[in-house]
């Protein structure tokens, strides 16, 4: 048996077992995750969180999907930051720094404090990109911010009011529409789908069964 620990979630202390994640230890407790809950494995940035250990004063981020519980854990959780999120067509945006003027002038608000680089749950350098982005250097802010996983923890510590995650979203689609090279594979693959010519696959395993499906998944071929 694990040794139990005490945790805080919500304002509300529980014991749970210290072998667990934060997110684990919540439904351990009773709470039904219906939200802050994505991929369970650290990609989708949907379980963000704050916590704090009683007697210290720093106030700690992470994703509650891979973090374990400690005891006195203070913990909430933040399963939606509201980010601001600019409309745009991206075959129409200019790929000059003036882009970043029109869209996300906030960043140029920065103040340099990286408070958003030590909350980033990643670890990500996010100053850094935001600096790359404010240059107009699209190609280090999309390969700075590749893993940025956007739970918005960035922004809700950032005192300029940026929001990282979407300054990073457009750094990356510039990048990838306009300056990186061409890959002719895949290309050649949206050309065959938009020919239909996987049609009756994707229709055939729409109608397997969901465990053939799983055991299809389960035992596919991975590429080396």
């Amino acid at each position: 048996m694990s040794e139990m620990v005490n945790v805080f979630l919500m304002g509300k202390k529980y014991e749970v077992p210290s072998n667990l994640t934060i997110m684990k230890a919540m439904e351990y407790a009773g709470y039904e995750l219906v939200r802050g809950c994505g991929c369970r494995n650290g990609f989708c940035g949907a379980c963000a969180t704050i916590y704090r250990i009683k007697g210290q004063q720093q106030l700690n981020a992470c994703l509650a999907c891979q973090t374990k519980v400690e005891d006195n854990m203070y913990v909430a959780t933040l399963p939606f930051f509201p980010l601001v999120k600019q409309v745009y067509d991206i075959n129409n945006v200019p790929v000059t720094e003036s882009v970043m003027m029109q869209l996300y002038p906030e960043i140029y608000s920065c103040i340099g404090c990286n408070a958003c680089t030590k909350a980033c749950t990643q670890e990500l350098n996010v100053m850094q990109y935001i600096a790359y982005a404010q240059r107009g250097e699209f190609e280090k802010c999309a390969e700075e911010s590749f893993d940025c996983v956007m739970c918005g923890v960035c922004s809700s510590r950032c005192p300029a009011g940026i929001s990282h995650p979407q300054v990073a979203m457009l750094a990356r689609r510039i990048n990838g529409k306009y300056l990186a090279p061409k890959t002719a594979h895949l290309e050649d693959r949206v050309k065959e789908i938009n020919n239909g010519d996987f049609k009756e696959l994707i229709e055939g395993l729409m109608n397997k069964p969901i465990e053939e499906i799983k055991e299809l998944y389960n035992t596919r071929e991975i590429e080396k």
